[in-house]
């Protein structure tokens, strides 16, 4: 009887070690949260950058008390030091499109079952209200 070799174990992809590593110096920096956001934005494809720059203003126009920080490398805005939403370009996991999220502490609830997520290929001026109305519902 041919002896089995046991499977092989899958670990972290190099995307992931990567984000687990900028969370680690997120946690010991001292630089302050727009800076390292408009940073993160820096760092991006020019479409991932256009979308992640105009979610930014987005954020800060609809919820200005949210404070802007990286989250995991990503642009996040937190509320009381909890990330509330963040924006996750399509580069980051080399995925075929960006991501608006919110965490459990934004306020979406709609009875039991109601979208975190929106994949973002482009904002329309439809898209851009949306999200508007999303992160004020987030944080009220």
């Amino acid at each position: 009887m041919a002896e089995r070799k046991p499977a092989k174990k899958e670990g972290f992809t190099a995307e992931e070690k990567a984000a687990m590593k900028a969370r680690a110096r997120e946690l010991k920096s001292k630089e302050d949260g727009e800076s390292a956001v408009r940073a993160a934005i820096a760092e991006m494809s020019p479409q991932d950058r256009a979308i992640a720059g105009r979610v930014h203003e987005i954020v800060k126009g609809a919820a200005p008390d949210l404070t802007p920080k990286t989250w995991y490398g990503m642009p996040a805005y937190a509320k009381d030091g909890k990330v509330v939403c963040f924006f996750r370009n399509a580069g980051k996991f080399k995925e075929r499109y960006a991501m608006f999220g919110f965490n459990d502490t934004a306020k979406l609830d709609e009875g039991s079952m109601w979208p975190v997520a929106f994949a973002l290929e482009k904002l329309t001026a439809p898209d851009e209200k949306k999200i508007a109305a999303l992160v004020k519902k987030a944080v009220s």
